[in-house]
């Protein structure tokens, strides 16, 4: 091994991809169990790995040296192999750095509350204090001497800022949230460590307020960057980092198509797949494949409301996917929940149609007729607006359309 990740569990990692647009030299995962850590350190068969949860403190006395950085946040996620000698560094402090400039979050004289005690939680509080902030804790749910309750967030209420560096909300239990965000009336910035979905429950909440808020894939790629230049000595732009994570986020990120029956979903989510490689996927045929029926029939049967019941289920069973073309049905942004689930790993991409061009068609349940087809447009246009992250306009050629959705892959 020449390069590489070690953790628990790295199902979930994006490192080799990013490594991989960094450097030609193979990067490789490496999953190994708390009994094999020791051994794997003693080997020195390596010459530069990071290290993730939960490793990052338990290498650190299998090392020759220790940097100050690395010192500071009390923990290690990158070793560098000099000559048989291990020295550790910490490289979650710059990449949260970077994340916070990239989100617009201003650290000075603020107060702080950084979830969580590990690893990452320690270098996130050690960078917010380098940005000036007035003061930073450490919100637990067993908390030691010096940290809040996690459990009695009213105690912290008047904080600034909230950084998330607890695995709550990480695939796979992408939909978990520590915090109701409606207690915190102060709150300017919200940032989390996960990457994984793009955008977690606690992102979501946030930028559902308003309040400034990304999730951790722009610090994941800065402390690669940060990273790389320990492991070969380089110096790496800064602008590669801006670069990297663009393309990491177009690759991960699904396109979601929204619009009215007859926009044009279907046929432009099928072009595009073909031209990305991406894989399609049409909610309403896996409502079907799930219902064993046809859409018709799930509406004579069990009428709007419960075949709005079998689309969420059907959202939720597709959303935690990356890097896919959802179409969905046409009525799917009337619950908010449907467009919670979309956002989390997806931009919703709304197909505007002007309603003279949409066409009514019998196996349609609400959109049989013109005068039905108009109606529907105008209750659902405010739906359509509101959940729309992206407009497309889809009155002219399909070329159109479609090179402008694939600037986002």
């Amino acid at each position: 091994m020449e390069f590489g990740l070690i953790g628990e569990h790295l199902g979930h990692s994006f490192s080799r991809e990013i490594h991989g647009m960094l450097c030609s030299e193979p990067y490789e995962l490496r999953e190994l169990s708390r009994e094999e850590l020791p051994g794997f350190l003693k080997e020195r068969d390596f010459r530069g790995i990071n290290v993730t949860i939960p490793y990052k403190r338990e290498v650190m006395p299998h090392l020759d040296g220790i940097a100050e950085s690395a010192l500071a946040c009390g923990a290690v996620n990158c070793i560098v192999n000099n000559n048989g000698k291990l020295t550790g560094y910490n490289t979650d402090y710059d990449g949260f750095i970077a994340l916070a400039r990239h989100a617009g979050v201003d650290f000075k004289d603020t107060k702080v509350i950084v979830l969580g005690a590990g690893g990452a939680a320690s270098a996130v509080a050690a960078a917010a204090s380098s940005m000036g902030a007035a003061s930073v804790s450490n919100a637990c749910r067993r908390p030691a001497e010096g940290q809040l309750q996690l459990a009695d967030p009213e105690s912290w209420s008047d904080c600034d800022i909230i950084v998330n560096a607890t695995p709550v909300g990480m695939y796979p239990d992408w939909q978990g949230r520590l915090l109701d965000l409606s207690l915190f009336p102060k709150l300017r910035g919200v940032l989390d460590c996960i990457y994984n979905p793009l955008r977690t429950q606690l992102v979501l909440d946030a930028q559902a307020r308003g309040i400034p808020a990304d999730g951790g894939l722009y610090m994941l790629v800065g402390q690669a960057i940060r990273a790389r230049e320990l492991f070969d000595g380089s110096t790496i732009p800064e602008e590669r980092c801006a670069e990297v994570y663009g393309r990491i986020l177009n690759g991960k990120r699904n396109i979601v198509l929204t619009g009215m029956p007859s926009c044009g979903k279907t046929t432009v989510g099928r072009e595009l797949a073909a031209r990305t490689g991406r894989h399609y996927i049409d909610i309403d045929e896996v409502i079907s494949l799930q219902a064993g029926m046809e859409i018709p029939e799930i509406f004579s049967r069990e009428g709007e409301e419960g075949f709005r019941k079998r689309e969420t289920v059907a959202i939720e069973s597709v959303a935690a996917e990356q890097g896919v073309i959802i179409a969905t049905g046409g009525g799917a942004v009337l619950k908010d929940e449907n467009v919670r689930l979309l956002r989390h790993n997806g931009i919703i991409c709304l197909l505007q149609r002007n309603l003279g061009l949409l066409t009514p068609t019998a196996d349609r349940p609400l959109s049989r007729d013109r005068a039905s087809l108009q109606a529907l447009y105008e209750r659902r246009l405010p739906f359509y607006l509101r959940a729309a992250e992206l407009k497309i306009d889809n009155n002219g050629p399909l070329e159109r359309t479609i090179e402008e959705l694939e600037k986002l892959c």
